[in-house]
Order: C-alpha cells, then structure tokens, then sequence
C-alpha cells in the first residue's frame, strides 16, 4: 500500500494532480511575531499578545490548533473548544512571551503530532486539555517569579492533571479527494467522573479584505444542512459534520469595542466581530449573527461522556461537490488513508528496524509534516503600512535592509508555536530528513531561499524573522548535496540551480566576514547563541575582532561542498571542472590560514576562538566547545575515479600540489598497489583528528550519555574567564536551561546536546573513516580502555542520540525528564522533539517541537545499515 502514497506524489510532482494543495499549513501561533508588530520599538511580544488573538484579525496569517489550510491559506479549518469553566475558549494553544519566561517563550500546553504523510492524505495529532480551569494566571505569574537559574514551572506542574482529569483528544485528517478530507475528532474522557466537553471545529476566511488592498469579501452561510463556503480564489466549498450540533457564525473581522473603545457599526466594524462565537459559547452573549453568515463558522458539539469513553465526531470538508457526495463514509476513508500510511512509513525503514525505532522515526516524520507553515511577508508593505489602516509610526527599523523580502509560501519552519518562520540553517536540516518522504518537496525549500524575493541582492540569505540580516552557518549548499543523494543522484538540474545562487552568498560570505582580509571569518553567534563568554554579535568593545574557529570551518567546509557540487556537475559539463578548482585552492587558502594563524591551540590540542585586541596583541578564548570541533566536519574524500575522469581539474590540482607545497599540506592522498587510491582534504590531519577526538570522546569533558555536548563539562570545575575593557565574562558549563540572557537567553549551548552539529559530526567521521582506514583506532570512551575505528564512534556517537527517545529497561525515554505523567505509557510513548537535550540527564530542553532538525533522529534511523 506505500504505492497509493508514491502514486499521490507522482501525480503532484508532474503536475496532473495537486495533492499538496491542501494540508496542515495553519501555524500553532501568528500572535506575538514579528509581522504583526507594528510598533514603534519593535516589541513583537507586548503589541498582539495572546490576550488579543482572540479578538484581532491578523495581517499575515493565521493560528489554531490541528489547523489545515489550502497553500495560500484563504481557509482554514481548525479545532476549539471548552471544558465550560474556562474563561476563554480554547482556540489555540498557549504559552508565555520571551519576556514572560524566565527561559524565554515557552508554550504551556501538551501536544503531540503523531503521523503524517507527505501528500497530508493522512495527519493526525493529539492534544491533552485540562477539565479543570487552565491556569493561565498561575503560569504567568510563577514563571514570573522564578529567575533564570531556577527550573521552568510546566502546566504538570501546576497539578492541572491529578487524577487523569484531562480529555485527550485525536484530531486526524484523510484526504477523500484532491480537494476534499474527512476529519475524526476523538474526545476522550481520562478522568473519573462523566463530564462535558465542547467541541467546535471552525471554519473561516483569512482576513485579505480590511488593510485597503483588496476588497473583495468572501462569505459563508449555514443553509441548514452543510455551511456553505464562497471564495473568489477556490470555487464553492462546504463542510457537514456528523451528530447533533448547532452551527453558529461571525466574521473574521477585529473587535475594535473591547480592543480600542471604539464604537460598534461602521467605525467599530461588523457587529459580530471574530470573538463573537467564543462570547457566544463562554458567556451567552449575542455575539454571533442569528442569520448564519458570516466569514467565521463552527459547528458546536455538546459531548457528555462517561468516564474512560470516547465521544467522536466526523466532518467531511473542501469543494463543495466533493463534500455534498462522498464516495466513501468517512470512517472508511480515514482507515483506508491509515493503512496506507502504515505501509509507507514501513518501507521507509531498514530491514531489522525494532518496533520502538519505528515509532521515534515516525514521529519524528510526522512532526517535520505538521511543521509546513503558510508563511506569508511582504516587507515592503510591513514597513510601509496597509492603505485601510493608519500609518505605521515613524522609525521602526527592523529589516528595513530587507525591503525586496516578500514571501508567501508553505515552508518548513522550526516549531510552528515558538519559532513560527524560517530560519534558514533550520530548514537546510529539515530538507535532509523531509528528502526521505518527499524529495520534491525538500528541493523546493531549498531552492525558495536562493529565489530573487528571498535572497537579498548582494547574495545574503535571509536569517529569520526576528532579524534577516543575522548570520547562520552557510550549510545550504551541504543540505542541497545530501538531498540530492538521498534522491538518487539523478536531479542534475536541481544542483546546478543551487549552486548558481550560491556563487552569490559565498561571495557575499569572503567580502563581508573575513574583516583581516587573511582568510579567517568571523560571522557573529551563527547560530550557536550563547556558546562564548560574551554575545559573539555585539557583545564586543571598539577595536576588537573575533576571529571565529566555527566561522572560519564553516568556510572551508562551504568551499568544499561548492567543490563536491561543481565535481558532480562537472561530470556532465566539463566547464565546471574551472569552478571546482576554484573552490579547491579557496579551500586550501582557509584551511592553511586556520592552521597557522592562531586558530590551533598547540598546547590544548584544540581549536578556538582568538580575539584580535586594539593593542596588536591577540587572546584566545580557551574553551572546549562546539566550536572547535566544526573543523572536524570540514572534510572532502576524491576518489581515483573522479580524478581520471576529470582530467583538466586533476592536471590543476597536481600543479597546485606541487607548487604550492604550503597549502599543500591540507590535502593527503593514499597508495595502493602503487597508484593514488584517493585523496583526504581537511583541515584536520590525522594528528590533529586524534588530538581532537581525546577532548570529544572524554565523558568528563565533551561526551555526553545522549552524543556531544556543545560544552565541555570540565568548565563546570573551571569555567572561562575573560576581562574586556574592564568587563568580566564568564563561560562556565550549563547543561540545562541557559542561565544568562546572552543573545536572548531562551537556548542554550553551554553544554546541552544539539543534534544538528552531532549529525554533521558523526558524518565527518565516517568520510575520515573513508581515508584512514580501520588501522586508524583512538580509544572511545577515554580511558576505557578500549580501541575502535571512526565508524564504530560514529555508531555510538548515534545510538546515543537516538537512545534519547528509546524506552529503557524501566520503561521510560530519557527525553521525558522526570515528569511523573510521562511514566504513564499514555503520555510517554507520544513523543516531543525538543530543541536540544539536557547534557547529563537527556531531558527535552528549549522548544518542544523542534521537529525539523531534531527530526535528524529519522535521518540516523533510515541510513542505519540494516539490523540483525
């Protein structure tokens, strides 16, 4: 049955059918971003807070929970409800604003998104709520309370969930048709006692009609059987459910009465503006319009039911022809779709594969499907205000540089609650894990970010939201090549249009971060927040430079990638054999200058960071980090084979060889039976890589149960200490939540374990497993006594990572920490991709649905050789 799934893709990817017309697009959170401040001071958190999204239309998209969308997002459907003591209803899921918690922002709430396929003919989700009052006040005011170097105060543990008083509810979604679905929403009773829940899924127009740009309105009616749906853009639609319900409607429009003060009618808006069904429902007001029309619709449900039942509803939604005759009952649809999504995700998994790797791996899919988000930013217009609203005040300045930026598409972005827009090293990772389910797709978010309305002009790639302009690791063109393969190695023309656009970003890359003009980079906190003493972006005083180890790496490791595409491209068109020499002999100038600039630490066997003082003197920042382990991952193995194929660029580089002998020393080659077997470029020699690995496979200094941790443990005992124009910076070990604000002080890399730069580790051993050989041993743990080869840490250093998701002997994951409700096998087998992972203990730290590069875990998962 992985055919049907295959088939579907098929027929999206040539274009007959489009079946990724319609899917989860709808973000968990649109209150509290960026696009919808438009204040002076660029306080993206106080000026649309959740106390607001209830009663504001949003600008730029919209929110809900469970949502599903067409892929311009003119309508959504999405799920509330009320357990009828709340004062809201619970309409999206909520959470505490950066400021508001004493880690940063941090949704308070539990969900799981528990499968999905890349079509989205199949998703399917759990949310846990309360039947007690949601203590919003309390989870507000506690984490308040508490400061940095306390623990974060959950929603367990606000004892909102004694006694298994809580509903669980699944929402699934099957595809019927191309433009239709059926939808199953089970409302389970948990607790003890018979209890009433309010189910309302909703249905409603984005709000494109109230910013003076276009005033087309489309509207819905309920005509007493099916609510009736009219958009200029989609045709007829209609949604019908199942069972008794009442159907009640509104309009997407902002209450500008409990808002602003202003007056009902023309100059408050429509009198049933879009909080009027939550008033309606909650308090009884006459808020929704007694002639069932509108542009916001929900079918209300009241379900009474017994303790450790089930109450479950049924919809059918999407064009209204499809809706008003299904082909099959929606029970038999949405049973068709999950067996069909059993065999794909089976197919997916090497032979031997246990039952509970299957589960992780497909948990992990699942979230990287529900994590597409509708992104939509127009800066320009941002900037410049909407003609329908009054002007945006005078000196707002973020991303002003960014005017050309203008995006409306379906993107993969980190975590659809806390981080909703992309981040452009984020989606590289999640473009290698998606390319396992849907390779098209993959490609694609690849190539948006290279496109003319994303990539600024002089060949910057956009960061994210919060500040375009920032710096992360350039590992788009590794992410592009990876895709590639793990399509396989057919989309020629796929590579070629990536790498024409990142000619442009790593030229901007050697013009703007390499300050000295001598091949060593800096690059701000790229991506590693607070991972030094100080904020790597503007925590330094006048006249010092940064000279960066992990800027510096990354570069080499760019020009490599750049030389492994123009390799694969150049075996089909001779004249990118001239690019590739290019990026050879650029790598080779950033390699030597890493090695003979200060960068290596002699003593310390290790690379670091080195500022560069007004005085000429140079300091380097003695930490065993992350940092310096990136050289590892800048490394490239040539084959005999490429070389003899690639005569014009093998005779260059045997010159380069041999006139150059300086630079020379960053590439070696081996011997076998008398002739070049292959050949190693790196910036670690096989020395150094010793060195290196005797810091990273220490369990008292970098080795974590869980794989590397992005701090070594010694500087719990030692921390780093630098003075700076009089100013003291302290870098000491935290393997839990971030214990200073620097750079926001809502992550950490102080010493949890991240996945994204283990993944990238644990490949660079295996491509200098490539070149050394079995004969290469170090000893892994240290001082255990015992030696391996570079693939045999490799395999460790996965089993660790992957081992934090595994049930052990006492029946719990490590990712659960030591929440009691995680040890109930109805909470601890639905699984959170978290941010990053407690250093000594494997708990989830930071967002908990990380699921694009956590979701890496499926990646380790797939590529394993096959288990016995």
């Amino acid at each position: 049955m992985d055919d049907a799934e295959r088939t579907r893709l098929a027929e999206a990817d040539e274009g007959t059918v489009p079946w990724r017309r319609w899917g989860p697009y709808v973000a968990e959170r649109a209150w509290g971003t960026v696009r919808e401040d438009y204040s002076a001071t660029g306080e993206a958190w106080s000026y649309l807070p959740h106390d607001h999204a209830r009663s504001r239309a949003y600008r730029w998209n919209e929110d809900g929970i469970a949502g599903w969308c067409d892929d311009h997002q003119h309508v959504c459907l999405a799920m509330a409800f009320w357990n009828g003591v709340d004062p809201i209803l619970k309409e999206r899921l909520f959470g505490l604003t950066g400021p508001e918690g004493n880690h940063g922002e941090d949704a308070k709430e539990y969900w799981w998104y528990l499968d999905g396929t890349p079509s989205h003919a199949y998703q399917r989700m759990r949310y846990h709520y309360p039947q007690a009052p949601f203590p919003y006040a309390d989870l507000v005011a506690e984490n308040a309370r508490r400061g940095r170097g306390d623990l974060e105060y959950e929603l367990a543990d606000t004892g909102v969930f004694d006694d298994d008083r809580y509903w669980a509810i699944e929402v699934t979604y099957a595809k019927s048709g191309v433009d239709s679905v059926c939808v199953e929403i089970a409302c389970t009773n948990r607790g003890p006692d018979a209890a009433t829940l309010h189910a309302l899924p909703t249905v409603w127009f984005r709000n494109t009609w109230s910013w003076g740009r276009d005033d087309r309105r489309p509207s819905l009616r309920w005509d007493g059987r099916f609510v009736r749906l009219d958009h200029h853009a989609l045709g007829p639609l209609a949604l019908v459910g199942d069972g008794d319900h009442d159907v009640v409607c509104c309009d997407n429009d902002t209450n500008a009465a409990r808002l602003f003060g202003a007056g009902r009618g023309p100059v408050g808006g429509p009198p049933f503006p879009k909080d009027g069904i939550a008033d309606h429902v909650v308090h009884g007001a006459p808020t929704v319009n007694p002639a069932g029309e509108g542009t916001k619709a929900a079918l209300w449900y009241r379900l009474r039911v017994a303790p450790g039942a089930t109450a479950t509803v049924r919809l059918r939604f999407g064009a209204a022809h499809e809706v008003e005759d299904p082909a099959l009952p929606a029970a038999e649809v949405i049973e068709r779709r999950r067996a069909e999504a059993d065999a794909f995700h089976a197919s997916l998994l090497p032979a031997g594969t246990s039952d509970d790797d299957a589960r992780i791996a497909r948990q992990a899919f699942a979230g990287l499907t529900w994590s597409k988000q509708w992104y939509h930013f127009d800066v320009a217009r941002w900037l410049d205000g909407d003609p329908g609203q009054p002007p945006p005040p005078a000196g707002r300045g973020r991303n002003r540089g960014w005017r050309h930026l203008n995006t409306a598409d379906v993107l993969l972005v980190p975590d659809a609650w806390e981080y909703p827009w992309f981040a452009a090293w984020d989606l590289a990772f999640h473009a290698v894990t998606m390319a396992h389910l849907d390779p098209t797709f993959a490609k694609q978010q690849l190539v948006l970010l290279c496109r003319e309305w994303y990539m600024h002009p002089n060949g910057q790639i956009p960061a994210y939201e919060w500040a375009f302009g920032d710096v992360n690791p350039p590992v788009h063109a590794w992410a592009a090549l990876r895709v590639f393969e793990i399509d396989g190695s057919r989309d020629v023309a796929f590579l070629e249009r990536v790498f024409h656009k990142l000619l442009l970003n790593v030229t901007w890359w050697v013009n703007r971060k390499d300050a000295e003009d001598n091949n060593v980079f800096e690059g701000g906190f790229l991506g590693l927040d607070n991972i030094g003493p100080f904020d790597r972006s503007s925590g330094l005083p006048p006249g010092v430079v940064l000279e960066q180890s992990d800027g510096t790496a990354w570069m080499a490791k760019y020009c490599l990638d750049l030389l492994e595409m123009a390799l694969v491209l150049a075996a089909h068109e001779p004249v990118y054999e001239d690019v590739a020499t290019k990026f050879f002999e650029h790598f080779t100038l950033i390699a030597t200058a890493m090695n003979s600039q200060g960068l290596w630490d002699e003593a310390d066997g290790f690379y670091h960071d080195v500022l560069n003082l007004p005085d000429g003197s140079r300091q380097a920042v003695h930490a065993f980090s992350m940092v310096g382990l990136v050289p590892l991952c800048a490394v490239t193995i040539l084959e005999a084979a490429q070389r003899e194929a690639l005569v014009d660029f093998a005779s260059r580089m045997e010159w380069f060889l041999a006139n150059e002998p300086d630079r020379a020393r960053v590439v070696a080659h081996s011997f076998v039976a008398g002739r070049h077997q292959r050949w190693l470029l790196s910036i670690v020699d096989p020395e150094r890589l010793a060195r290196i690995l005797s810091a990273m496979l220490d369990e008292g200094r970098l080795l974590s149960p869980f794989g590397v941790r992005s701090l070594s443990r010694e500087h719990g005992e030692r921390p780093v200490v630098l003075d700076l124009a009089g100013e003291r910076h302290v870098l000491d070990y935290e393997p839990a939540e971030s214990r200073s604000g620097t750079f926001g002080g809502n992550s950490n890399w102080r010493g949890p374990v991240w996945f994204p730069l283990n993944h990238l580790v644990i490949e660079a051993l295996r491509r200098h497993r490539r070149y050394v050989g079995t004969g290469f041993t170090v000893e892994h743990p240290v001082g255990s006594g015992r030696r391996v080869d570079l693939d045999q840490v490799a395999d460790d250093l996965t089993e660790r990572l992957i081992g934090l998701f595994r049930r052990g002997p006492d029946g719990h994951r490590p990712c659960h920490g030591d929440v009691a409700l995680f040890r109930d096998p109805r909470w601890g087998d639905d699984l959170l991709f978290h941010e990053y992972f407690h250093g000594e203990l494997g708990c989830g730290l930071g967002a908990s649905h990380q699921t694009g590069w956590t979701a890496l875990v499926a990646d380790l998962i797939v590529r394993r050789p096959p288990q016995p």
